[in-house]
């Protein structure tokens, strides 16, 4: 039942991407610490590419939300 639960909330709440202040409050981290991470290929749910001089980065949903192991809905209830 779980699982199926899961699912659900993750096709309902279609996200694009995850922002880093999202990532890094559901993880308990800082902000840097995800920017950090996705730059050195540490965290396996993202990319950072520079632009010029400019980070820009991409957290997929998907990956993240496999990654940390639970579920969140749009207000980042955790979803048992």
């Amino acid at each position: 039942m779980e699982q199926i639960e899961k699912t659900i909330i993750l096709k309902q709440n279609v996200y694009k991407t995850v922002s880093i202040k999202e990532a890094a409050k559901i993880m308990g981290k800082s902000e840097q610490f995800i920017r950090v991470g996705l730059r050195n290929k540490r965290l396996p749910f993202g990319l950072a590419v520079k632009l010029s001089s400019q980070w820009t980065y991409y957290i997929s949903p998907k990956l993240f939300y496999e990654y940390v192991g639970e579920c969140y809905n749009i207000d980042e209830t955790k979803v048992n």
